[in-house]
């Protein structure tokens, strides 16, 4: 078991003072048998009230709605947690399902298929002809196998940049530039299982791996959806499956729909706000707890 303490600190100024409209906040790690909450909570500035919701695919979201009006608005998280996934690659698949290709059983299929289907279907041809060059999906292979090559081909084969730009690149983007953010490598990613014909979705969260790298360790990569051992995370930034170092807080099927904090604001004309984001991941003692007791959501 693996304890993590998560400070995710967002704040933005305004240069005058200006109206905020509703926030809605993905910070919230998702918990299940391999991750569970120890304590957590939430420092927001101006004052502000809070209505916690799940998303259409359980994400934990916090709706805020701000009290009063400012020049900047402050919003830190601050979680422990327990991790569980030492041994990712400790799973069995479905025999019907250990080696590509094969068909998804018939129950699942409905379920699966908004995350078979593709975000750029325009970019196909392209996204082909790269797997063809690596020599992926023309031939029967062992599924884990498959994934595994697709993982290490794509770290090898385009430049990690750290990109501070809104938005996730397309696949034709990623390889005209031959680089790409972790976002944009994720995405890649889960196109070409897509286009395989495996059901994928995108994940944004944290890695302790990368408090170094870009902007803090905030991070992002992909999952897929085995039989057996359901949805397995795969990382083509760094080449490695899904582990106890990657805190998943939101999945999606297009990547452009799960960023951490998301709002508007009311102002005078020209105000170009500033954004800053400081992100840090790290080992907690096991005795270790939040000094503070708001509670940023259930136990």
């Amino acid at each position: 078991m693996r304890r993590l303490h998560i400070d995710h600190l967002t704040e933005y100024r305004f240069g005058a003072v200006v109206t905020p409209l509703p926030h809605r906040l993905r910070l919230r790690p998702r918990e299940n048998h391999n991750l569970r909450i120890v304590d957590s909570k939430l420092e927001i500035s101006p004052a502000y009230g809070i209505r916690w919701q799940r998303d259409v695919l359980d994400n934990s979201v916090a709706v805020i709605t701000f009290a009063d009006r400012a020049d900047r608005v402050r919003i830190e998280s601050t979680v422990l947690i327990e991790h569980y996934e030492e041994a990712p690659l400790d799973f069995l698949v479905e025999d019907f399902a250990v080696r590509y290709p094969f068909q998804y059983q018939a129950h699942d299929v409905l379920d699966l298929a908004p995350f078979c289907t593709p975000t750029w279907p325009g970019d196909r041809a392209e996204v082909m002809s790269w797997l063809g060059g690596v020599s992926l999906g023309a031939s029967p292979i062992e599924t884990f196998l498959l994934l595994d090559r697709l993982n290490h081909a794509i770290r090898d084969r385009f430049r990690y940049e750290v990109r501070e730009q809104p938005g996730v690149h397309s696949p034709r983007t990623t390889l005209t530039n031959g680089s790409g953010s972790c976002r944009d490598l994720a995405a890649f990613f889960t196109e070409s299982c897509r286009h395989l014909g495996l059901a994928s979705r995108f994940v944004t969260g944290y890695n302790l791996s990368y408090a170094d790298v870009g902007n803090g360790s905030t991070h992002a990569w992909a999952e897929v959806y085995l039989p057996g051992p359901g949805w397995k995370g795969f990382d083509p930034t760094a080449g490695v499956v899904a582990g106890s170092s990657h805190i998943a807080v939101a999945v999606a099927h297009h990547p452009e729909t799960v960023p951490p904090v998301a709002g508007s604001f009311l102002g005078p004309t020209g105000i170009r706000p500033q954004m800053h984001v400081t992100v840090g991941v790290r080992e907690a003692t096991a005795t270790a707890g939040l000094k503070k007791s708001d509670v940023s959501g259930p136990k």
